[in-house]
């Protein structure tokens, strides 16, 4: 596979994502992000924006295995990992996998869940494992937990932990649709559910060749200097409590990398870096007491943030890779 083949690759699954959601080109940009660079996504929005259906046609998309978990407070962590179960007619324990044994799972309505059952995710999402009765048992590739969530539901909902924020690669939030774009959702869903024909046009094997293959992109010094510059002044700056941890930058170099390849590129932009900032950079940042009074404070902070680190000029970029 090259890098023309995961272009390829993301193309088609746009469009077959779109013979269901009407608009959201970000949206679902950025969820291929993840998909590809091998990360999680928390979706965050009103209820009925679509974002359960969202992970559904993405995950119908791939010719992958799919779970989908409905959290609630009653729920526990072996309802998600599994658990080991007495046998009485063999006289031994056997082991019941959990809904997390697949290759898409969908965590719906996650804060709604204690912070204990939230936890059994953790592992599962940076190791890619579980741990069960002191026995790891292994995930199988590609996994990746779509989470979604309801900001404006207070009652019964826990926030999410920063270990658990942090676990995942993009924070996206959905947003209206447009007056035109709402016409649209009428029409297409009036007399029935387009998801009801939607077909695989990926298989696993795709999406862990393009897994493998992303990485290799083309990324310059100068880029590599302008994402620290940006990690480094969330550390130091007066209204942020905790910035930005190695595994932040990590992840936003992965997410720039991915998505230039979805621009149709082979090299990465400070373009990419700026577009992907606030979805990878965002829900990591904890702000001091101060600045603690809205839920989208962090993403005027960085924006301001961003706008204050020199951006490499074009001549410095073709100098390098010559």
């Amino acid at each position: 596979m090259e890098f023309t083949d995961i272009q390829t690759l993301a193309i088609e699954l746009k469009q077959n994502i779109q013979k269901v959601i009407i608009g959201k080109e970000d949206v679902i940009d950025q969820l291929l992000v993840a998909l590809i660079s091998s990360g999680h996504v928390l979706l965050e929005d009103v209820p009925g924006m679509g974002k359960t259906l969202l992970a559904k046609v993405l995950a119908q998309s791939l010719d992958c295995s799919f779970n989908r978990i409905q959290f609630t407070p009653d729920l526990l962590p072996t309802d998600i990992t599994g658990l080991n179960f007495y046998n009485q007619k063999s006289g031994e324990f056997e082991f019941y996998p959990g809904p997390v044994f697949s290759n898409i799972l969908l965590a719906d309505e996650i804060n709604r869940a204690t912070p204990r059952t939230q936890s059994s995710l953790l592992e599962c999402m940076e190791e890619y494992q579980v741990t069960i009765d002191g026995a790891t048992r292994k995930l199988e590739h590609p996994f990746m937990v779509i989470a979604t969530q309801n900001p404006v539901e207070n009652q019964g909902t826990f926030p999410l932990p920063e270990a658990q924020l942090d676990r995942f690669l993009l924070k996206v939030k959905l947003g209206y649709p447009t007056k035109e774009e709402g016409i649209n959702i009428l029409k297409r869903f009036k007399e029935n559910n387009p998801i009801d024909q939607l077909e695989a046009i990926a298989t696993k094997a795709d999406v862990l060749m393009a897994q493998n293959l992303y990485s290799h992109l083309y990324v310059s010094d100068e880029i590599l200097n302008y994402i620290m510059e940006i990690v480094e002044k969330t550390r130091r700056h007066p209204y942020i409590e905790l910035g930005i941890s190695p595994r932040g930058s990590q992840a936003l170099l992965k997410a720039v990398q991915v998505y230039a390849l979805l621009q149709g590129r082979s090299y990465v932009l400070p373009d990419d870096v700026k577009a992907m900032a606030k979805p990878v950079l965002a829900h990591r940042l904890i702000l001091n007491q101060a600045k603690r009074v809205k839920s989208n404070q962090a993403e005027g902070v960085l924006e301001e943030l961003i706008e204050l680190v020199p951006v490499p000029t074009e001549d410095e970029l073709i100098r390098e890779r010559k």
